[in-house]
């Protein structure tokens, strides 16, 4: 079974410190400037970018996040960290590795922070309430809201589901056939597909069939 603190999405860590008390539609809109401002500075100013990783690095000491659960959260993403930097150092230098995994790790457990400090439920009503103004010139804000829940919700169910396979064929003595493509992907397709029909078939059951 994969832990939540592994699963994007599915871990909110209590608190009361700024970063938590923030409203979730500032933090969205600082998190969406922070991005920018790294991919900009990443290659003209290499002080000001790892200034920029420090940011992130602060926000997350104030906001009293475990260093063990952003690291689990980051897992998926640092053998790419690692790669890109090998990569780079390859092709070009070792400054120029270093300063882009460092502006990327940052960006990434920015965004992360965001999730670790934000509640699901408030983060899908800061969109409810962007996206209102639009229905007046006819977007369908109310598909585009249920699709961003029905999305959020189940990323970490996805994840665990995934997990769970894997767990199965061990506990059957599987372990070589764990990491059989076949094998793994079959009952991932299977279980993906039914849990969609559970969720097409609840949908239509409460008239949202459109």
């Amino acid at each position: 079974m994969i832990s939540p603190s592994r699963v994007p999405l599915g871990l909110y860590v209590p608190g009361d410190s700024p970063v938590h008390r923030t409203p979730p539609g500032v933090k969205i809109a600082v998190l969406t400037v922070y991005l920018i401002a790294t991919a900009v500075l990443v290659d003209s100013w290499p002080v000001a970018a790892g200034c920029l990783a420090a940011v992130a690095v602060a926000a997350t000491v104030v906001a009293g996040i475990p260093a063990r659960i952003l690291v689990r959260q980051m897992s998926g993403v640092l053998p790419v960290l690692a790669a890109v930097g090998l990569l780079l150092w390859w092709r070009g230098s070792g400054a120029e590795a270093a300063t882009t995994v460092l502006v990327l790790a940052a960006s990434v457990s920015a965004a992360v922070l965001v999730t670790l400090t934000t509640r699901v439920t408030a983060m899908l009503g800061t969109f409810d309430r962007v996206l209102a103004p639009l229905a007046r010139v006819g977007v369908p804000v109310d598909q585009i809201s249920l699709a961003l829940t029905l999305t959020l919700r189940l990323i970490p169910l996805q994840v665990q589901m995934v997990g769970e396979v894997l767990d199965a064929r061990k506990a059957r003595g599987s372990r070589s056939a764990a990491f059989s493509p076949v094998a793994f992907g079959v009952p991932v397709i299977v279980r993906t597909i039914l849990r969609a029909r559970g969720v097409a078939d609840a949908l239509r059951a409460r008239g949202a069939a459109d």
